[in-house]
């Protein structure tokens, strides 16, 4: 057939009416056809015969065949998997509607595993992450008289969530749902795997699992430019290893460097670190022996800062902070950029902590670094805030507002945190 597509076979039937599309598959089940549409010449249709009834779905083809989400090599394998689709859908739609009001998530399969794994660890007699209290008192109206009573309240162990990072998995063989304990279904793309720890459900149990992804380091494949909560749950610490050992490098040899953190280090040695964290983890080593700028390693704390996939101070937070550096009366303004810092992800929290303790250390050298908080507030401002919409007119836009957040949380580091 002149007019058949050379990625169709011999179920092209060229351009054929619906109804006689119908005559062609009566009675047969699972038998189907491809004709080209009279309403629409160039675009295809798959006629399939399911339930005593032809189906017709518009097809598609970019080197893989599809009708929908999932994605074939053959039309054969795309039918196959259609027929199986619609005959579990069909005879078992009553139970595929209930199969998640009982699940065994927290039971068995990962769960167990997690708490295992939660055991061995602190079987090693690793240090417990630091106690950090997340906690406000609506009776507290000044956040001196705060930041009084918070250190008198007895601290809560913060508990890093996670959500897990799930990505369509086509899966070799029989695979269960690791949520609802019931057969994943299909050719491909049975179901989906989060790439963080490996648990594997289906489509719609991902929805009702849990954010306690528990990160497999085998699986995180590098540091620079991850999610700041899996890297700190993947490595059972408190904080990025690079953001403490880089203020740790800082802190010994570098705070009297006329131009700290505003003196660009040479890039192809920032990038040099960079390789070696996510090559070497907390081995990297970033000594005076290695890199005798310290300036390189500033470069480096800045770089990971401005390369996290979601900024220190989150998308979702950064209007509130913006709009809180615009508040005229000053302690409503420090207290409006406090209750932003509690709603902060714990993770995120504790790196901000850490970061603004160290600059506010930085600037007791001013005399010799130059560095005041207005300055280092112009540094890091636009490294720990992005606006969610990655424009470059908003952000020029905000710098006052963000030099002037990263300014009072230094000023201000021990009644806010």
């Amino acid at each position: 057939m002149e007019t058949r597509p050379k990625y169709y076979g011999r179920e092209f039937h060229g351009m054929i009416s619906r109804e006689y599309a119908d005559e062609l598959l009566a009675g047969v089940e699972g038998a189907y056809l491809i004709r080209e549409s009279q309403r629409q010449p160039g675009t295809h249709t798959l006629a399939l015969r399911f339930g005593h009834q032809t189906l017709n779905y518009r097809l598609f083809y970019d080197g893989k065949h599809f009708v929908g989400e999932k994605r074939f090599e053959s039309v054969h394998d795309l039918v196959t998997d259609a027929l199986i689709t619609l005959y579990i859908e069909t005879k078992a739609a009553e139970y595929i509607a209930k199969m998640t009001t009982n699940p065994i998530y927290e039971h068995l399969g990962y769960t167990s595993l997690l708490k295992d794994k939660m055991v061995h660890r602190l079987s090693r007699g690793r240090t417990e992450p630091r106690r950090v209290t997340f906690q406000k008192d609506e009776r507290i109206s000044s956040p001196l008289v705060r930041r009084s009573a918070l250190k008198d309240t007895p601290e809560k162990q913060c508990f890093y969530e996670k959500i897990h990072n799930f990505k369509v998995h086509t899966f070799r063989g029989p695979h269960w749902c690791e949520y609802c304990a019931n057969f994943m279904w299909g050719l491909i793309a049975q179901g989906v795997r989060c790439s963080d720890c490996g648990l594997n459900v289906h489509k719609q149990c991902s929805k009702l699992v849990p954010s306690d992804c528990q990160p497999d380091l085998r699986r995180i494949k590098k540091v620079f430019s991850c999610d700041l909560t899996t890297l700190v749950k993947a490595h059972n610490t408190t904080r990025p290893m690079v953001v403490d050992m880089c203020i740790q490098e800082i802190e010994l040899r570098g705070m009297t460097s006329e131009g700290l953190y505003r003196v660009s280090g040479f890039s192809e040695h920032v990038e040099d670190v960079r390789l070696s964290f996510d090559r070497d983890g907390d081995k990297a080593d970033i000594s005076a022996d290695a890199y005798a700028d310290i300036n390189i390693i500033a470069g480096a704390l800045k770089l990971y800062l401005r390369d996290l996939p979601i900024p220190v101070i989150t998308f979702d937070l950064y209007s509130k902070f913006i709009q809180a550096a615009k508040i005229p009366n000053a302690d409503s303004r420090l207290e409006a950029v406090h209750e932003g810092l509690l709603q902060l992800p714990p993770a995120h929290y504790e790196t901000l902590r850490y970061l603004m303790a160290h600059l506010k250390r930085v600037t007791m050298f001013e005399k010799d670094n130059l560095m005041n908080s207005e300055n280092l507030g112009i540094v890091f401002g636009p490294t720990l805030m992005q606006p969610p919409e990655q424009n470059a007119l908003t952000t020029l836009n905000h710098m006052r507002q963000q030099k002037l957040v990263v300014q009072l949380m230094i000023e201000h580091e021990d009644v806010l945190f």
